[in-house]
């Protein structure tokens, strides 16, 4: 009688899941509103021009979600899919149904909030400069060495941290903090500080390479509790920040408890253009 079964079929590796993983991430920053692709963010405070793209952009009355656009046919401008000639509103990100717009077959954009109420224009080119330079994201080798079991503590209610951003000249912005992560690593205590993003954390952290073998302003980990409170943070999967690939996003800093004083030799590195070079 001849055997059928079919071989089993060996698990990946963490390196090989890790490939895949960063293949991931090259499609999606170069995707057409991938990280890549963005051109412009332009705070909208009275009706005035955006660079780039045709129509006239205004606020909307205190508490209305979005931002006026007026045009004639012959610019060119869909909003949710209808030609505008006159005036349209294209609601924000914090809307339940947020707005699009589209200005070309590879021109696009979104409206996006702010914290105090604000909203701004962000455009993205299927084809812009950056997407047409880059290379790859330049990563460490699989890190065993970084793969931590944390401690994970809920704080009922949470608690409020100030975070600076990249292009807010130092005024920090409240962010609620869920809970706590602890752990210890080679005899060193650490109390970082994660944020909610979405359904997850975000751990925006730097370390000693950053600004040597790493972006300078520090790297991202997306983190989740696990049922029976702890908390894994594989830094091999850390990634850069879209600041590392668009001057137009305003990206969080570290807090001081996320600053490690030793290199953390694990996840991506820099985005480097086509010649091997920094992309920025």
């Amino acid at each position: 009688m001849t055997d059928t079964t079919a071989p089993a079929v060996p698990a990946p590796t963490p390196a090989e899941v890790l490939a895949v993983f960063r293949g991931r991430r090259e499609q999606a920053v170069t995707a057409p509103q991938g990280n890549l692709a963005l051109v412009g963010t332009q705070w909208i405070d009275s009706e005035q021009p955006v660079y780039g793209v045709p129509g006239l952009w205004a606020p909307l009355p205190v508490g209305q979600s979005g931002l006026k656009v007026t045009a004639s046919a012959a610019d060119g401008i869909v909003v949710d899919g209808v030609l505008v000639d006159g005036e349209a509103i294209v609601a924000g990100k914090d809307s339940p149904t947020p707005g699009s717009v589209v200005f070309s077959p590879t021109v696009t954009g979104f409206v996006i909030a702010s914290e105090d109420g604000s909203y701004a224009l962000r455009v993205w080119d299927a084809q812009s400069e950056g997407i047409r330079d880059f290379g790859r994201i330049d990563g460490f080798d699989y890190n065993p060495d970084w793969v931590i079991t944390a401690r994970w503590t809920e704080i009922e209610g949470g608690t409020s941290v100030g975070i600076e951003h990249l292009k807010d000249e130092g005024k920090p912005r409240e962010k609620v903090l869920p809970g706590e992560i602890t752990f210890t690593k080679d005899g060193v205590d650490y109390n970082l500080a994660a944020f909610k993003e979405g359904r997850a954390l975000l751990l925006v952290f730097a370390d000693a390479t950053n600004g040597d073998t790493t972006y300078s302003v520090g790297r991202f980990l997306m983190v989740a509790p696990n049922a029976d409170g702890s908390i894994t943070l594989d830094f091999n999967r850390a990634y850069l920040p879209p600041c590392g690939f668009s001057y137009n996003f305003n990206c969080p800093l570290p807090p001081k408890q996320n600053r490690f004083a030793v290199p953390i030799e694990a996840g991506e590195k820099n985005v480097l253009n086509k010649a091997g070079e920094l992309l920025h």
